[in-house]
C-alpha cells in the first residue's frame, strides 16, 4: 500500500474534532511551502514579467479598484 493510501485511510478515520485540527494543521503546513517557493520565485525575478505587465496595466488605466 502506498504512502498516500495510508494517508487517505487514516484521515477518513479521524474523528470531526480530529479532522478540524488536522484541516487547521494542513492549511498552516501548506501556506508555508507556499511562502517558501513563492520567496524562491521572487528572488529569481521570476515574476518580475507578471509585475511589469501589472504596472503598465495600471499606468495605462486598465486596473478596477477594490
Amino acid at each position: 500500500m502506498s504512502n498516500l493510501q495510508e494517508i487517505e485511510r487514516a484521515v477518513s478515520q479521524l474523528s470531526q474534532e480530529e479532522l478540524a485540527a488536522f484541516r487547521v494543521w494542513f492549511a498552516e503546513f501548506d501556506a508555508q511551502i507556499w511562502d517558501r517557493q513563492f520567496e524562491k520565485d521572487v528572488a529569481a525575478l521570476r515574476l518580475d514579467g507578471l509585475a511589469q505587465k501589472a504596472l503598465k496595466h495600471l499606468r495605462e488605466g486598465h486596473c478596477t479598484d477594490l
